[in-house]
């Protein structure tokens, strides 16, 4: 019975950063909206949609974030970037700095 390598490997990081940063991006996307119906056009309605969609959001790349940190991918240091910036702009700059990482580290 072989013994399961309790390090992830560098192609699951790569696909769960790239799960990160989609929706790091449209979070960021969202936000700009939702800043924009906010303080701009100031539609309440429009706030009371936007609002939870990029809460919602802002819990995915936390969740993702944690799990990341859990499973030893990387340290506790991203969810609290993600934490610390409410998400979308922290997600992006974790994602950089982590794939930097991968390829300094990864024989390839």
């Amino acid at each position: 019975m072989a013994v399961s390598d309790p390090t992830p490997d560098t192609a699951s990081t790569r696909r769960l950063l790239n799960v990160v940063l989609v929706i790091g991006v449209l979070d960021a996307l969202l936000l700009l909206v939702l800043l924009y119906v906010a303080f701009i056009n100031r539609n309440e309605s429009a706030i009371s949609i936007i609002g939870p969609i990029h809460g919602f959001g802002f819990l995915a790349l936390l969740g993702l974030t944690a799990k990341g940190s859990l499973d030893g991918r990387w340290g506790w240091w991203f969810p609290a970037l993600v934490l610390v910036t409410t998400g979308p702009l922290g997600s992006i700059v974790g994602d950089l700095l982590v794939r930097r990482q991968l390829r300094l580290t990864s024989p390839n």
